[in-house]
């Protein structure tokens, strides 16, 4: 038999009615003749509220206790999905990461897979049984509870897939994956296919259906990547290897951030080594620095402006504040009322004229360009946050998405 590894994020196991619901498809999926393996998310908002409670005791909770804390919403969702699937008479078993063996490493609450033991999955597959485990979550080399971010439920899912040279269903509450996220732009074009390439950039740009950590797994194994809807038979995304065959298209997709802050450091004595030292001090605090821009030397002076998640701005505001205490002349900037808008296309390649186009339809809509950087297939801009919406709207308008 075929082992197939399944998804089901927050919104589909958000009720008990839903959570029968996901039982439902996935004894269909077994009765077709495959094993399965279930990974699933906290229910509904629940991973929101765990987080607003150790905020409420503590405004700077130890993040060991809260990855122990955060850890709890998705064994509350795995023991239920087994007691759905076992009342409607099929056998099911529920893991949490650390019982079956996913083993992290890193810091708390951003910690990566090191490797997965399959053993315990192997073992109850044989013995017919669906096997449920609780994503999101893993042990260290202390032992202790961890947990993998944003999005790491979709991460479980696919280095389970990878380890059990399975394909991965990520089902969630749309249809499949959108050239714009439909919930902003209504009249958005369902993708039939998208490359791990473009799906990975999309995704690194806050298309928020699935997580970049997830494609960079999927394509480093070569792991078929399906999502769809957990409510609706409707035929889903395929994310895969090679380019989607939308011929003639430049742009496949774009995304929108509006989790990220931008800092601008004005004044900087022009030394390399300051430099280096002042990103060091956020990559030891692992915060992912995005978009980087610096200005020419005047007076050995410069200035460089770099965007930052908003999740973390107290760490950034520490690093901050101790920076200019070692060099009191300098000033900063913080801007948090941005939105990072991003067009991707492997078109892009072949077809010139897209930045053009871009910044045109930018500059056409009175649509302020605060910072911008390129890749072989992205274009990314920095602009207000109240220009968020007209901008997708334009932009999907123009490229028609």
């Amino acid at each position: 038999m075929n082992i197939v590894v399944q998804k089901y994020g927050g919104t589909s196991v958000g009720s008990t009615e839903r959570i029968q619901n996901v039982a439902k498809r996935i004894i269909a999926k077994k009765k077709s003749g495959h094993q399965i393996v279930v990974v699933v998310s906290a229910m509904g908002k629940t991973t929101d509220d765990l987080v607003k409670l150790a905020y409420a005791i503590n405004p700077s909770p130890p993040k060991r206790e809260l990855d122990r804390l955060l850890s709890t919403g998705e064994q509350i969702s795995i023991s239920l999905l087994s007691m759905a699937l076992q009342a409607m008479g099929h056998d099911a078993i529920s893991f949490t990461g650390p019982q079956v063996g996913i083993r992290t490493s890193g810091r708390h609450t951003k910690s990566r897979i090191e490797g997965i033991d399959t053993t315990k999955i192997l073992e109850s597959l044989n013995e017919d049984k669906i096997v449920i485990i609780a994503g999101f979550q893993g042990v260290n080399e202390n032992d202790d509870v961890t947990t993998l971010g944003r999005g790491g439920s979709d991460t479980s899912a696919v280095a389970l897939a990878c380890v059990l040279n399975a394909p991965c269903e990520i089902y969630t509450d749309v249809e499949g994956i959108y050239g714009v996220d439909p919930r902003l732009y209504p009249q958005a074009k369902k993708l039939d296919t998208v490359s791990y390439e473009e799906m990975l950039e999309m995704a690194s740009l806050g298309a928020g259906v699935m997580h970049p950590r997830a494609i960079e797994l999927g394509s480093k194994y070569d792991t078929p990547i399906w999502v769809a809807s957990s409510e609706f038979d409707v035929p889903g995304t395929i994310i895969t290897k090679g380019e989607n065959n939308m011929e003639g298209q430049s742009i496949t997709g774009v995304a929108i951030d509006n989790d990220e802050i931008m800092i601008t450091i004005r004044d900087i004595p022009f030394d390399k080594n300051i430099t280096s030292q002042f990103f060091s001090q956020f990559a030891t605090k692992s915060i992912n620095i995005d978009m980087i821009s610096q200005s020419a030397p005047i007076d050995d002076l410069i200035n460089i402006s770099f965007t930052a998640p908003a999740s973390d701005l107290d760490d950034a505001k520490k690093i901050l504040t101790a920076f200019q205490e070692k060099h009191p002349g300098i000033g900063v900037i913080i801007n948090e009322n941005i939105s990072k808008l991003s067009v991707v296309g492997i078109g892009m390649r072949s077809q010139s004229g897209v930045a053009a186009k871009f910044f045109a339809l930018l500059a056409d809509n009175n649509i302020q360009m605060l910072m911008i950087t390129t890749s072989e297939i992205r274009i990314s801009c920095i602009i207000p946050s109240k220009d968020k919406d007209k901008a997708v709207t334009a932009t999907a308008v123009a490229f028609d998405l």
